[in-house]
């Protein structure tokens, strides 16, 4: 299912294979392993996948080898979300498209925003303004006079919509869905729906999808 939020094209989910060799270390059992690659994509085997259940069911203490499966993706998001995201900066790295040096680049247009819970009256004031930003960037482009820079800055709207890479482990994936799942923003539902269908979350959390 494509969305403008998550670009599933640009998903990748990295290191499988270490993450469950490392899992086997504590008992020196890598003769059990019996996971393979098929044409790139890691494929559990049973031995792998019934221990790998149940050391994600024992806690996040003895769930480590999570913690090295990463995951690569291009997000776009209104800032008023990115801001709720931001909590979680421990093992999570970002790159963001710069509203400091390309905020100008371009026309502004309804759809760089955030709009689809907006009713007529607001969305009505919402063109006024992205008419009143416009003026601005045009000024500032053809002036360079940084007040019409700042004072597109101020003004822009949370809605805004922004693009970052981001990178974080299942086990990153697990908190934020632990956390957000039944959050009122539509943008978590829509993120933890994508966390779902990563490669075997499912399998590796019935028990806490059931919750």
């Amino acid at each position: 299912m494509k969305n403008k939020f998550i670009n599933e094209e640009k998903t990748q989910v990295l290191n499988f294979e270490n993450a469950v060799r490392g899992a086997r270390n504590p008992l020196n059992s890598w003769g059990k392993m019996d996971s393979h690659t098929d044409n790139g994509i890691f494929v559990f085997g049973p031995n792998d996948l019934d221990l790998a259940k149940r050391l994600c069911k024992a806690g996040s203490d003895h769930r480590k080898f999570i913690r090295q499966i990463f995951i690569s993706v291009d997000i776009t998001a209104p800032l008023y979300w990115w801001k709720e995201y931001d909590t979680y900066k421990v093992g999570t790295v970002a790159n963001s498209t710069s509203t400091m040096h390309k905020i100008h680049s371009k026309p502004f247009e309804l759809k760089d925003f955030s709009t689809d819970h907006m009713n007529t009256e607001t969305l009505e004031f919402m063109n006024k303004n992205l008419g009143f930003l416009e003026d601005l960037r045009i000024k500032f482009v053809e002036t360079k006079d940084k007040d019409y820079w700042y004072s597109i800055i101020q003004l822009l709207p949370e809605s805004y919509n922004q693009m970052r890479t981001c990178t974080f482990s299942y086990e990153n994936a697990v908190a934020m869905y632990n956390s957000r799942k039944n959050h009122k923003l539509d943008e978590w539902h829509t993120f933890c729906d994508w966390v779902l269908e990563l490669p075997y979350f499912k399998e590796l959390f019935a028990h806490l999808i059931s919750e």
